[in-house]
């Protein structure tokens, strides 16, 4: 629906051009997603994963300074269903946010496109590896899994994927230490419902008051990226426990 206003955007820097392709991109594949014969497997992929995600990092999930800053990284960030609304929205309100944003406000927006879109097409990947092998997304083991994962091409993609979070959690971090982001978000709300951008402001604020709450998000960025890492090695390593990490990491 609003492809068109992208494209005729001008854009006056690298970060607003690397912005506008990213939307591009993304704008497509939701629109080939959303007539793809195994988009209801994609679902009960990424539920899968969540709940594996939850339990390899369960001492993060359950602490109070880190649950409502991976609840939002898991259904915010990693949400593959329920956000069209808030994508349109992204998309409609380009021309401004690139004629009132500066640059490096528009490469954190970028990353948190990228790593969307990159979840979202490795998801698609591995339900097409599913159906091939002849394995159910709706009763998918462990052993399925890796082995399903171990035959992906796109291996340099889901190393890239881990490195996003880390990438886009610290600039995260560094916008909601300034009070004044919180104060124009909350100043902010009526003018979002009236402009009908309900969707893009809720989820502004959610991804501000999780990260406000979090404890040390250098320290929980460093260990979920060491552990995801760590998880990937011993998949393709056909490693017999490949979720079960040594405690110190």
């Amino acid at each position: 629906m609003y492809r068109e206003r992208l494209v005729a955007t001008s854009v006056h820097s690298d970060s607003a051009r690397r912005l506008q392709l990213l939307l591009l991109d993304y704008h497509d594949f939701r629109h080939y997603k959303s007539g793809h014969p195994l988009v209801e497997h994609t679902l009960l992929i990424a539920d899968w994963q969540a709940e594996r995600l939850k339990a390899t990092h369960a001492d993060l999930y359950q602490h109070s300074g880190y649950h409502t800053g991976l609840e939002f990284l898991l259904t915010d960030l990693y949400a593959p269903a329920g956000m069209t609304r808030r994508d349109d929205n992204i998309d409609r309100v380009f021309p401004k946010m690139v004629k009132w944003l500066p640059d490096n406000l528009l490469d954190t927006f970028a990353g948190l496109v990228e790593l969307n879109l990159l979840t979202q097409q490795l998801d698609l990947e591995l339900a097409e590896l599913c159906q091939q092998q002849e394995v159910s997304p709706a009763s998918l083991s462990r052993e399925a899994y890796c082995r399903v994962f171990r035959s992906s091409q796109r291996l340099e993609q889901r190393e890239r994927q881990i490195d996003l979070v880390a990438e886009v959690g610290q600039q995260l971090d560094r916008y909601v230490r300034n009070r004044t982001l919180g104060w124009l978000l909350t100043m902010s709300r009526a003018p979002a419902e009236m402009a009908d951008l309900t969707d893009l402001h809720s989820f502004l604020h959610r991804g501000y008051s999780a990260f406000r709450k979090m404890d040390n998000v250098e320290l929980l960025i460093d260990r979920l990226v060491t552990r995801e890492k760590r998880v990937m090695d011993n998949i393709l390593k056909s490693h017999p426990e490949p979720f079960d990490l040594p405690r110190d990491l």
